[in-house]
């Protein structure tokens, strides 16, 4: 799967064209003050101007910073920059955090696309970079926008399957995989159910990957991903527009996987569990039903009021078998509710979790590497919601609680392991507004945020 240009960063620095960053009030030398008069440029955030030497060629690049430097404008830099060898002029942390954004900002989906290899913008490594750390998290971010932006007919339980196959295997980790009927032999029923009406070369799975799980002297992370590889909504049908980019419903799964990889190739000191469901929520004569009461894994039963709300049942059995590690920290990943958006937009992800510490330490993160998350309450008062007069739980709240993304957290909260710390991000995982540097997409969110947390919890500097 996807691997970002090995080329794109650099240490040879000769030919270079200088990129700098300037505010408003950021003096521009005199060789190019005339220039930026001329063309308008203050310094504002967004604005670029290219400066040319006198001899058809570019003597630098001016780059509107705003009032506060935001290193993740450099995402905007591999769109607009003529093709070539540049280098950032900032401060040396400032530089090292906007290469990363460049490399995020290079990545195209183009598997469709008929057309010959691009030139390319490539950057000189900032001083004092770790290269190799920086390209295995911005490929991680491109792993996980590659699998949500290919259509549902090529990224389905099996390619997923296979893509977890790949990463287990380049980290000598164990993989199991369990498929169709054999999730009710193994106690997954809520994953059948949901799956069970997808084409049999499409059937449902559970995929497992462990990792140091013989070093008992280690903590135990679970990584739990969603991977409804598209959601027709089910007996309860989405409508057209609804159905349009259910693509990317399997985000959840593509976190999870691209994080696990990330925490394997960085050795991180921890045992790791990366715990996948992947099923394609299909219409058929054997589809679940509004009203039938499904069994799951942890034995509560579950009412189903809406097929539409398929992925916290899937998350329910995978949850549980999470749990049956005893794990010391649990991060989810899914793209759960369309309410998670009205509440914080498509840019925002909600954060849930009781625990503080994890909170605040996921917050901070998020803020140090700008991949912000946002926390929602998993407020108590709306648990009556998903009680059932005829099951343990149901899968749709009542419509008194309205807070949907705070209720399908609470569901799922019943379900979470108990021995540690648990956290669930209701992910969106899609750009949908084009620019420069975020083409409209599969978007990497929450993920860099999970990483710097679980790298300063257990491998502090």
């Amino acid at each position: 799967m996807s691997v970002l240009h090995p080329d794109l960063l650099t240490t040879e620095a000769e030919g270079a064209i200088p990129v700098r960053f300037v505010g408003p009030e950021g003096a521009v030398d005199a060789a190019f003050g005339g220039w930026a008069e001329t063309n308008g440029f203050k310094g504002k955030a967004g604005q670029l101007l290219v400066a040319p030497d006198g001899q058809g060629g570019i003597a630098a690049v001016l780059v509107g910073a705003g009032e506060r430097f935001d290193p993740m404008s450099a995402r905007a830099l591999p769109a607009r920059l003529p093709p070539g060898l540049y280098r950032l002029e900032a401060e040396p942390e400032e530089a090292r955090r906007a290469a990363l954004a460049f490399l995020l900002g290079a990545y195209v989906f183009d598997r469709y696309k008929a057309r010959p290899d691009r030139d390319r913008v490539r950057l000189v490594a900032p001083e004092g970079l770790d290269i190799e750390a920086t390209q295995r998290i911005a490929a991680a971010c491109a792993l996980a926008r590659e699998m949500i932006d290919t259509p549902a007919a090529d990224m389905g339980p099996l390619q997923i399957e296979t893509i977890a196959r790949e990463i287990a295997a380049a980290s000598g980790a164990s993989l199991s995989v369990t498929t169709g009927d054999a999730l009710l032999e193994e106690n997954y029923p809520a994953v059948h159910a949901v799956g069970r009406a997808a084409a049999p070369h499409r059937a449902p799975r559970v995929i497992e990957i462990g990792w140091n799980l013989d070093r008992a002297d280690l903590p135990l992370v679970a990584l739990v991903g969603k991977g409804v590889v598209f959601d027709s909504g089910g007996l309860d049908i989405k409508p057209a527009a609804g159905m349009r980019n259910m693509k990317k419903d399997m985000g959840g799964s593509a976190h999870a996987l691209a994080l696990g990889r990330l925490v394997m190739q960085a050795g991180l000191p921890v045992r790791l569990v990366v715990l996948v469901a992947a099923v394609e929520n299909a219409i058929s004569a054997d589809a679940f039903r509004p009203g039938d009461i499904l069994n799951s894994r942890k034995g509560l039963t579950i009412e189903i009021g809406n097929t539409d709300a398929e992925g916290r049942l899937i998350l329910a059995d995978i949850l549980t078998r999470a749990g049956e590690h005893s794990p010391d920290l649990t991060l989810d990943f899914a793209t759960l509710t369309g309410a998670a958006r009205v509440a914080l937009g498509p840019e925002l992800p909600p954060l849930y979790t009781d625990d503080e510490a994890l909170a605040a330490d996921l917050l901070d993160a998020g803020r140090a590497v700008v991949d912000p998350l946002w926390r929602m309450p998993l407020w108590p008062g709306y648990r009556a919601s998903i009680d059932s007069e005829l099951a343990d739980v149901r899968n749709d709240s009542a419509g008194w609680a309205q807070a949907g993304s705070v209720t399908a957290a609470l569901f799922l909260q019943k379900f979470a392991p108990t021995t540690g710390a648990w956290a669930h991000m209701d992910i969106f995982a899609w750009n949908p507004r084009a620019r420069p540097g975020w083409p409209e997409g599969g978007e990497a969110q929450a993920m860099r945020a999970c990483f710097e947390m679980l790298k300063r919890r257990f491998a502090p500097r």
